[in-house]
């Protein structure tokens, strides 16, 4: 079994590396295929429990206007 270690983003996602399986709220299993993962945390996504960014929506940009 390897480590897994998880990283929460300010604003954003936890960053999971290194998990075999991820459950969800409702403890449903989800198969982790890749090395690093992005779960959702803001529990806006429509592919729980993976983040797709909807987080982002909404959120005001950072470039100022000339």
């Amino acid at each position: 079994m390897s480590e897994c270690r998880v990283t929460q983003i300010p604003g954003g996602p936890k960053i999971v590396r290194g998990a075999d399986v991820i459950h969800d709220d409702e403890g449903n299993e989800h198969r982790v295929e890749r090395p690093v993962v992005a779960v959702c945390a803001c529990g806006l996504t429509q592919r729980a429990p993976w983040c797709d960014a909807t987080h982002k929506v909404g959120q005001s940009s950072k470039v100022a206007q000339a």
